[in-house]
């Protein structure tokens, strides 16, 4: 029985995040779905982006958390239109939420929607929201064992942040050992080693990003 509910879940959610997608791509509307666990570093990378494609794309981001606006507010602080989600007790945002608030924005004013999931390596991976792109963020202090323990994190994401770079000569952290776990899970996982404190490597995000939009606009 237990089996057979969380599969009527999942093909719910699987229906409304393709309705999503729809809408989105009828809009025109590059969705990044940013997951971590918590204080690695989502809505800082959050508003790093911002800042460097502000002025190149129209941007919106839906925060999603158990609790409190803090990182929404810090999102409206730069001028970018924000949505809150409180989840309560729901670990992840799924397709219905997103759904939900949506109305809340202008779709017709927005090239790249981010959403930020809640703090947590197991349950966003399963859910869709309708996004063209899961993107997990690992930060160095978290430990390299993290692929090899939340597998399906790394085998939905198209892109994997490793963040914290700059605190790397003072952590425990084997970054061979968790690029080369990642990529064994994933062979097209797309990996950038960053900073967010010193902007190491943002370049290389900021550009691959920019081409996903680019190519998606013109598909």
């Amino acid at each position: 029985m237990k089996v057979t509910v969380v599969k009527n879940v999942l093909d719910a959610n699987e229906r409304i995040a393709n309705d999503n997608r729809g809408l989105f791509d009828r809009k025109k509307i590059y969705v990044i779905n940013l997951m971590s666990s918590p204080g690695a570093g989502k809505t800082s990378l959050v508003e790093k982006t911002i800042l460097a494609l502000k002025d190149r794309y129209r941007i919106a981001v839906i925060e999603g958390d158990i609790q409190d606006t803090c990182d929404a507010d810090r999102v409206s602080a730069l001028g970018i239109p924000a949505v809150q989600i409180n989840t309560g007790g729901a670990c992840h945002i799924d397709g219905n939420m997103i759904r939900d608030a949506l109305p809340a924005l202008n779709l017709d004013e927005i090239d790249l929607l981010i959403t930020e999931n809640v703090g947590n390596l197991v349950c966003p991976a399963e859910f869709k929201i309708g996004e063209n792109a899961k993107v997990m963020i690992l930060s160095t202090p978290e430990g390299a064992d993290k692929p090899a323990k939340y597998p399906l994190m790394f085998q939905e994401s198209s892109v994997l942040i490793l963040n914290k770079m700059d605190l790397l000569p003072y952590v425990d952290f084997d970054l061979e050992r968790a690029k080369r776990t990642a990529l064994s899970l994933n062979r097209d996982l797309k990996i950038f080693e960053v900073s967010c404190r010193n902007d190491e490597g943002l370049e290389g995000w900021y550009s691959w990003l920019a081409g996903q939009i680019e190519a998606f606009r013109n598909s």
